[in-house]
């Protein structure tokens, strides 16, 4: 299938639609009206392909650079990584973490460490 010639002004449009398309999903997500489990389940649409992980964690309120630097270390995921590419097994450990960390509802705990003793900040290597 052959990509349509568009004009400048029809590019331009279609690039803002995208982003205010982006932009409302991460909005969702950062409101709490769409979990990180939903957009995962997403991950067959077109824009949902294109998202980095990373950019869906930090919308996530209370996960910064830190915290996500670390959910995707332990679960093995590069942080290039876009949703669409992410592999079945990617997908399962990411929303643990990310699980466990709501469930403790605190900053970094829930996060184990390889000994099985649980860390109070982010622990950086993968669960056993």
């Amino acid at each position: 299938m052959a990509v349509p010639t568009m004009t400048p002004q029809q590019r331009a449009k279609a690039l803002e639609k995208a982003a205010e398309a982006h932009g409302a999903l991460l909005a969702a997500v950062k409101s709490g009206t769409t979990s990180v489990a939903e957009v995962f389940g997403r991950s067959g649409e077109e824009l949902v392909k294109k998202t980095r992980v990373v950019q869906v964690l930090r919308a996530v309120p209370g996960y910064g650079p830190a915290r996500v630097a670390a959910l995707m270390a332990v679960s093995g995921v590069a942080e290039k990584r876009r949703v669409g590419g992410l592999a079945k097994r990617q997908r399962e450990r990411l929303l643990q973490a990310h699980t466990r960390l709501i469930a403790e509802d605190q900053p970094g705990v829930g996060l184990i460490h390889p000994d099985g003793a649980r860390q109070g900040g982010p622990c950086l290597t993968k669960p056993s």
